[in-house]
């Protein structure tokens, strides 16, 4: 059975230091978010360093929410140079299948650059799977198939481990699958909390060698935190200060009562 404290506990101990090519609109929230659960977030963009970040960091976020070409190579270039360092490299797809730039970028680092994991909502996940679905801006907006079929056909395609979130998150490498319902309906009323969950993944990816095993132990976590966080939040804005409060008084006790993980 999954341990998800026991990977926290790591993530606090080791203190990961966790590179972010991000978007500039969440940010501070996924450099927040990694601080109080323990690790250490650096955001460095500039072509002219990520490769020298990338190879002194314990895990990488390529998160393409506000994209722009010259920003492509500066994934590829950090991407690359964590593949020589091996930590694992987290791609979060934001927006993929809603404009041409976003989703040949992002197939374009699923071909040059190995990845650990690649997260996305059900649509995003659906366009790189090569099934219909449909994207408004960022949000999910529709997807044609069962999202644990999906999640598996864009595993076995890239080879690597695929984190579907939604109201059930999905994570599987095509072989283990795992079904993570943690998590409250606030989460999705802000902006940010799924660039947050790829930048939460990554920290746990750094200590733990499993992706499918760190990815479900982040995404619990963090959905537990979201719904002790909405006990007592009175809308969105007390919402999000009571969620890094909850992350970051997370203790062994609550983590393994909530849990709320199978395998399938």
């Amino acid at each position: 059975m999954l341990n998800a404290y026991a990977i926290l506990k790591k993530v606090r101990e080791e203190k990961p230091l966790i590179h972010h090519i991000t978007n500039w609109v969440t940010i501070y929230d996924c450099a927040s978010i990694v601080r109080a659960f323990g690790a250490l977030p650096v955001m460095a963009h500039a072509a002219e360093e990520v490769e020298e970040m990338a190879s002194i960091a314990s895990a990488l976020v390529l998160n393409i929410g506000t994209l722009t070409p010259t920003l492509v190579e500066s994934m590829l270039r950090a991407g690359k140079a964590a593949n020589k360092k091996k930590i694992p490299v987290i791609l979060d797809a934001v927006g993929v299948g809603a404009t041409k730039l976003r989703t040949e970028s992002a197939l374009r680092i699923i071909r040059e650059v190995k990845l650990a994991v690649i997260k996305g909502n059900s649509a995003e996940i659906g366009v790189l799977a090569g099934v219909k679905a449909s994207v408004r801006g960022v949000e999910a907006a529709g997807l044609q198939g069962n999202p644990i079929e999906v999640a598996l056909r864009l595993a076995h395609k890239t080879h690597t481990t695929v984190a579907l979130t939604g109201k059930q998150d999905v994570i599987t490498d095509g072989k283990k699958t795992m079904l993570c319902n943690n998590g409250h309906a606030m989460m999705g009323c802000l902006v940010g909390t799924g660039c947050m969950a790829a930048s939460v993944i990554a920290a746990f990816c750094a200590v733990e060698g499993d992706p499918v095993k760190a990815s479900t132990a982040a995404l619990s976590c963090f959905g537990i935190a979201g719904e002790l966080a909405a006990r007592k939040a009175r809308g969105p804005g007390t919402f999000k200060e009571r969620l890094y409060d909850s992350v970051y008084n997370l203790d062994e006790k609550t983590v393994r009562r909530m849990q709320n993980v199978d395998e399938v």
